[in-house]
């Protein structure tokens, strides 16, 4: 069977999209997806992601990370099909969709810029070392001292494969302050199980955690990430962190047809 594709990426995180809104893709297929997401025998990319139908709302999220398996909220992805549900005219410049951790508000803005509403966090795991948050995925957050020569990868899934967080992991995080206002971040991912260019739930999570850690005050705060910028904005009501955005671009690469 021959199966079009598009192809998006925001900051450098990279997906393969598939327009599924007539269920004819083979979605519990785990080796299928691995092999579209692979860089050397597919088409390459972080993670694929299937628009399908909703019922209450203009489409349903179903993300797979490249190692085949579904998983929790991504917010790169979650942007980029945004982006992609514009592109097919199935939606204009404002949408509601639904997504594993629930309902998701989002906007197209001007040069390919897409604001993404993030789920409220209501709890923050504060230690000595490192903080812990779940912003639609669970995340590990910590500030670290030379980031530009850290080994993320190595140190990454040190955390993530060890006693912490036990069987189902978490996605490991490495920061470094810039200014009040801006952190820079380094985001080892699991189901990718290594660094990725970006992570925009990872990115949401740094901004929660360096605002109820005291590292910052502002409410917006802008991610310096391997792969580009992004912006996160919330409210913050005591410990509960509400309207929580996540910004940035969310790009076309190309389109193709592959055989499965």
């Amino acid at each position: 069977m021959q199966v079009e594709f598009y192809k998006y990426q925001g900051t450098g995180n990279d997906f393969v999209m598939i327009d599924n809104r007539s269920n004819f893709f083979p979605k519990e297929d785990v080796k299928l997806i691995e092999r579209l997401c692979d860089r050397r025998f597919g088409i390459g990319a972080d993670g694929l992601i299937l628009l399908e139908n909703d019922s209450e709302t203009d489409f349903r999220m179903v993300y797979y990370n490249s190692d085949g398996n579904q998983s929790s909220m991504c917010g790169n992805g979650g942007r980029c099909l945004v982006a992609f549900a514009n592109q097919l005219g199935v939606i204009n410049d404002k949408t509601t969709f639904i997504a594993t951790d629930g309902l998701h508000h989002a906007s197209v803005g001007d040069d390919s810029i897409v604001s993404l509403q993030m789920i409220d966090v209501d709890e923050v795991q504060k230690n000595d070392s490192y903080t812990f948050l779940n912003t639609g995925s669970p995340h590990h957050v910590q500030i670290v001292d030379d980031l530009e020569h850290y080994n993320v990868k190595e140190n990454g899934a040190a955390i993530r494969y060890g006693e912490l967080y036990g069987e189902k992991g978490s996605n490991i995080n490495f920061v470094k302050k810039v200014d009040d206002g801006t952190f820079s971040l380094r985001t080892y991912e699991r189901g990718v199980e290594d660094e990725t260019l970006a992570c925009g739930t990872g990115a949401t999570a740094v901004a929660i955690a360096m605002n109820a850690i005291g590292q910052t005050d502002k409410t917006s705060i802008n991610l310096n990430v391997e792969g580009g910028k992004l912006v996160v904005s919330f409210d913050k009501l005591g410990d509960h962190f509400t309207n929580v955005f996540l910004t940035g671009p969310a790009k076309f690469v190309f389109k193709g047809i592959i055989e499965i």
